[in-house]
């Protein structure tokens, strides 16, 4: 981690200066972001209603975007430990205002795919740039409470991508919204790149020791001690997010189209709180000594309990926003590791998490579409494939948290260092 001096010296001179141009920037990026992620819960239907795509064509529509997000982490990472936040998000930006503008000309499967695939390309560095930019700019002490706050604006952005596009839809038409999502992106590239000072210390790392160091995060035995629930929780909670708890409201609790948009917006509501105070609550549990790994376990074991609820009484629509509570624990995950590693270490870190992650909800996001829409005809209808599918993922998040419980005690036993 940067020393607090040494992040102090890289800021500009006074805090609100310092929160004008190392901050704002990164957190108006990954509010646009998380509008591009969570836009086809509300948009889907408009989409399928026009294109005429069925259940597995729009999982995969929407799963491309987390697939292309995916590939590009490991290079983000060594990106962003080469070149800095600054120039690597801006310029990924200018590809999310490309690829907004291809989807919303797309007449089809092929060209929505792409366009869907360069948004998840473009704001592929949002949060880790974010992430990145605190290790380099703010002191080590407070990067759970900043990465938290991130992670509000990203709530933020989920906010307005329920009610306030849902009005924009109904106004100008889903091709319109997403032209007018163009504009703001670029406005926000343009913001990092001429507002963010640059680090005044390149680390001129060539690619050799860029991949060896992505090795030390891949061999560290603390990595894995919580990768298997961070990244399992962190992708089945973008995937319900993203697409399939508007589903779920829609085919299982029978909420119909403006009721199902005001429920999203609760869940986005109360995301962002529970990742400020949660992100606070850990640093503060930090600071008196507790363990990373330990803090979190305790929010995989909420947030599975919750997704028991949830498929046990799946006509309690507010359990969802229970859910959001409790799933914002998940990328806590990335503030508790951070510290286990040196700060040059720091994107490659959090993009190694970030690519399970988003792999694996390109699977479930796919995945769930494809079991709704092959149990669509059948007796329960797609309720039957909501129910199999939501069941599936949490027998697995409940194997990873039984790992976790495990690890940890061990390394407890074993005074393990983390390395």
């Amino acid at each position: 981690m940067i020393p607090a001096t040494d992040a102090a010296a890289e800021r500009p001179a006074g805090f609100l200066r310092a929160v004008l141009a190392c901050f704002a920037p990164f957190a108006a990026g990954y509010f646009i972001s998380f509008i591009f992620r969570t836009i086809n819960a509300v948009a889907g239907p408009d989409i399928v209603a026009e294109l005429g795509l069925d259940a597995a064509q729009l999982g995969l529509l929407t799963g491309a975007y987390f697939l292309a997000f995916a590939a590009m982490q490991l290079p983000v990472g060594m990106a962003l430990d080469r070149f800095g936040p600054r120039r690597v998000e801006a310029a990924l930006l200018l590809v999310a205002s490309l690829g907004a503008l291809v989807f919303a000309q797309a007449d089809g499967l092929g060209g929505l795919t792409f366009g869907r695939a360069l948004l998840g390309l473009g704001v592929s560095g949002c949060l880790m740039g974010a992430i990145k930019a605190n290790v380099m700019f703010w002191p080590r002490e407070r990067l759970p409470l900043l990465n938290g706050l991130i992670m509000g604006f990203g709530g933020l952005g989920a906010m307005a991508a329920a009610l306030p596009i849902e009005w924009l839809l109904q106004a100008s038409g889903w091709r319109t919204v997403f032209v007018l999502l163009s504009l703001p992106t670029a406005a926000v590239a343009a913001l990092i790149f001429f507002l963010v000072p640059e680090r005044r210390s390149e680390t001129h790392t060539g690619l050799v020791e860029l991949v060896r160091g992505l090795g030390l995060v891949y061999r560290s035995r603390v990595f894995w001690r919580i990768a298997p629930s961070a990244a399992l929780g962190q992708a089945v909670f973008m995937a319900y997010h993203s697409l399939w708890a508007g589903m779920w409201l829609r085919d299982v609790v029978g909420l119909e189209r403006g009721a199902v948009a005001a429920q999203l917006s609760l869940f986005a509501i109360a995301m962002i709180p529970s990742y400020v105070f949660g992100g606070a609550a850990a640093g503060d549990l930090l600071r008196r000594g507790f363990s990373g790994p330990g803090i979190f376990t305790w929010f995989v074991a909420a947030y599975v309990v919750v997704q028991a609820a949830i498929l046990m009484l799946p006509g309690q629509p507010l359990l969802w926003i229970a859910y959001s509570i409790t799933g914002t624990g998940m990328v806590l995950s990335f503030a508790l590791l951070t510290p286990s590693f040196a700060p040059t270490l720091a994107g490659r870190v959090n993009t190694a998490l970030n690519l399970q992650v988003f792999i694996i909800a390109f699977l479930i996001q796919t995945g769930v579409g494809a079991l709704v829409g092959a149990l669509a005809d059948g007796a329960g209808g797609a309720v039957t494939g909501h129910r199999l599918a939501f069941g599936g993922l949490l027998a697995l998040q409940g194997a990873a948290l039984a790992w976790l419980l495990w690890a940890t005690k061990a390394a407890v036993d074993t005074s393990e260092d983390g390395r």
